[in-house]
């Protein structure tokens, strides 16, 4: 999961974005399902369902309408080029290992390894969103960001309840839906979905 998410900062194309973000939410459901397993929790099968049905399938077909209709331009100049972002997100990723390791210490939980990735996870999408100007990027940060704490609510709980994983997709199937007809409304009005563009319009 934390490999898709450097992939947003490597590419530049949105197509391999949505795709990147398909990708990890299907791992993020098959962590789920696992936990499931092992943990004898048959409510995360559930969860996992609507995982690879919402953020698996729905979510990247919506992505994908939303790329066709504004015609979404590669992220050819971020505010951090390529190979300093690969290089912040190595030192965020050191950092979420140093930050996470007296959580690991004291767990005793089978998926307390996990914590530091998750952490990471967590620190390298808030990076997507700060460091890219489209706003189709950002969106793309925000869902992965999403995608992060559902992450360590996973293995930092060992499994969470159905109501409170349903909850969250809810919020997150709402935030992305504000987001689209944000971007939509955007780029009505000023035809481009440039954040810097927007900026300077400010002035």
């Amino acid at each position: 999961m934390l490999l898709t998410a450097l992939i947003v900062l490597w590419r530049k194309s949105v197509p391999a974005y949505i795709t990147a973000y398909k990708w990890q939410s299907w791992l993020l459901a098959a962590v789920t399902a696992t936990i499931g397993y092992f943990g004898g929790d048959r409510q995360l099968y559930w969860v996992a369902v609507v995982l690879v049905a919402l953020k698996g399938v729905a979510i990247p077909f919506l992505l994908r309408a939303m790329q066709r209709r504004f015609s979404a331009l590669p992220e050819t100049k971020p505010y951090v080029n390529t190979e300093t972002s690969l290089l912040i997100a190595s030192l965020l990723v050191l950092f979420a290992y140093v930050l996470a390791r007296p959580w690991v210490m004291v767990s005793r939980l089978p998926t307390r390894e996990g914590l530091p990735l998750a952490t990471s996870l967590l620190f390298v999408s808030l990076f997507i969103i700060v460091s890219r100007k489209k706003a189709t990027t950002q969106v793309i940060g925000f869902l992965m960001l999403e995608n992060a704490i559902g992450l360590l609510a996973a293995v930092g709980t060992y499994g969470v309840p159905l109501l409170v994983e349903l909850g969250v997709f809810l919020d997150a199937l709402m935030g992305f839906l504000v987001m689209q007809i944000f971007v939509y409304h955007i780029h009505e009005t000023f035809d481009s979905i440039d954040v810097e563009q927007l900026t300077r319009l400010r002035h």
